[in-house]
């Protein structure tokens, strides 16, 4: 029954792993002010460090069933530096039930919150949340940096890679896809990296690691190359998620957002297919 099997697949592929509200409601969350704000894509759970009204903020965006906590690594160091920390869980993700975790839910989401607060000093955001928080700033978010930790450059490898995952053979990948087309009406292909960021003029880095094996270093390295002022930087054993809370990381993030030159920069030419600067 194809058609059965497309469809749980495709509710499948907009649910995040129960994980993500476990984890979320075992975080320590006592030292930050837990609010809720209301979006187009459902009710959203957030979580504030300091005073965003008065102090530079940092906005996290996280990924695919993780929750907004996850930031609490970068918080600390972000305090001491002088800013204000703004989290909060995608939809159906955290402590959030509502929502579809698709990437055009992730990125109105991270508007929503953005447009409560106003620019925000930086967004740090992993995974689809970095596939996101491109989209939110193509469609006119604001910031003055971006951190971006292991991002997702292709939502449609992203769907083989979930294909791969669950048994879905790539006919039935496809019909997902097709699916979902109907249900946003927005072509999947139209939420390559390539159709938005090269329009972004705001600084970037970009932290990928060399044997991420869930979201390749070849998508990172691709965010790096097509964003104008963007430069990348990689690493090497951390995989996909212990990068997103290294310390060496965060403190790389910190010397980029004090003004900083970090990473390399990716150049791309008619005779340098990619390349560095």
């Amino acid at each position: 029954m194809p058609g059965a099997t497309v469809r749980r697949a495709a509710r499948l592929f907009g649910t995040p792993l129960p994980s993500s509200h476990a984890r979320a409601m075992a975080a320590p969350a006592d030292d930050a002010v837990i609010g809720q704000v209301e979006s187009a894509v459902g009710t959203l759970t957030t979580y504030t460090w300091g005073d965003p009204a008065v102090e530079p903020y940092v906005l996290f965006s996280h990924g695919w069933s993780s929750f907004g906590l996850r930031c609490r690594p970068w918080v600390e160091p972000l305090r001491q530096a002088g800013y204000a920390v703004v989290a909060f869980d995608h939809p159906a993700h955290g402590r959030n039930r509502d929502g579809r975790a698709i990437l055009p839910a992730f990125a109105e989401a991270l508007a929503t919150v953005a447009r409560q607060h106003g620019p925000a000093a930086a967004i740090v955001a992993h995974s689809m949340g970095g596939a996101a928080a491109a989209l939110a700033l193509h469609g006119g978010v604001q910031a003055g940096r971006v951190v971006l930790i292991a991002p997702a450059a292709d939502l449609r490898e992203a769907g083989n890679r979930f294909g791969r995952m669950v048994g879905l053979a790539s006919p039935l990948v496809d019909r997902m896809f097709q699916r979902f087309e109907r249900e946003i009406g927005v072509p999947v292909d139209a939420f390559g990296i390539q159709h938005h960021v090269p329009a972004l003029g705001v600084p970037a880095l970009v932290v990928h690691d060399l044997e991420d094996g869930d979201v390749p270093w070849e998508e990172g390295e691709r965010y790096a190359r097509l964003w104008p002022d963007a430069r990348l930087l990689s690493t090497s054993g951390l995989g996909h998620h212990r990068i997103a809370g290294e310390p060496r990381v965060i403190e790389a993030a910190l010397r980029f957002l004090h003004g900083e030159d970090v990473g390399e920069r990716v150049v791309s030419s008619p005779n340098l297919p990619f390349g560095i600067a």
